[in-house]
């Protein structure tokens, strides 16, 4: 018997049956499902500095549990001082098992940390079933020892679903577990 995420047990064994209900699907497989989970940072001061991009790198393995990439500028920016193909930010794509684990964690146990929280903004999807979360501390996680820490640094993190509709991306995030705020 391998390992499966309790996340990914909870989808198979209730979350299906809640959204078939819920949207009236008539088939397994129309019920809409987590992707992937996309974690970026953007370093500006990369710019002058070229350590930031490693330390941003090696943050978000540790938080995400798999080896993060530097992202390049795609363009020159003068007013930036920014050339084409200078690193400039840092970002980790999780599918499968990784990625339920990540969601498991980001619920259980670093958003209660945030101060204050009172729940998740329901406005940051886009449209086509995709949601925005922005977190503005990295020290949430807790991964992330914070004597080693040179910047406290913020990063995005987006949850990319098959739902067609916002209504059904929503209703399957808060299924999984992610707390939205009461209106």
């Amino acid at each position: 018997m391998s390992y499966i995420p309790r996340l990914k047990q909870e989808y198979r064994e209730r979350v299906i049956k809640a959204l078939s209900e819920e949207f009236g699907y008539k088939n397994v497989m129309q019920v809409p499902k987590l992707q992937k989970i996309v974690v970026s940072r953007g370093v500006g001061a990369a710019v002058a500095d070229k350590k930031l991009i490693d330390h941003a790198v090696d943050e978000l393995t540790m938080i995400t549990g798999q080896k993060a990439i530097a992202t390049i500028s795609k363009k020159d920016v003068a007013s930036f001082k920014l050339r084409k193909g200078m690193p400039i930010g840092a970002k980790v794509t999780l599918r499968g098992e990784r990625m339920y684990e990540f969601l498991d964690r980001l619920i259980t146990s670093a958003l209660p940390r945030v101060r204050d929280f009172q729940g998740v903004r329901a406005t940051g999807f886009d449209g086509r079933g995709n949601y925005n979360l922005g977190v503005t501390e990295q020290i949430i996680f807790p991964e992330i020892n914070i004597d080693k820490i040179n910047r406290i640094n913020g990063m995005d993190i987006t949850f990319v679903t098959s739902a067609d509709t916002d209504k059904e991306a929503k209703s399957l995030l808060s299924e999984l577990g992610l707390p939205f705020k009461k209106n």
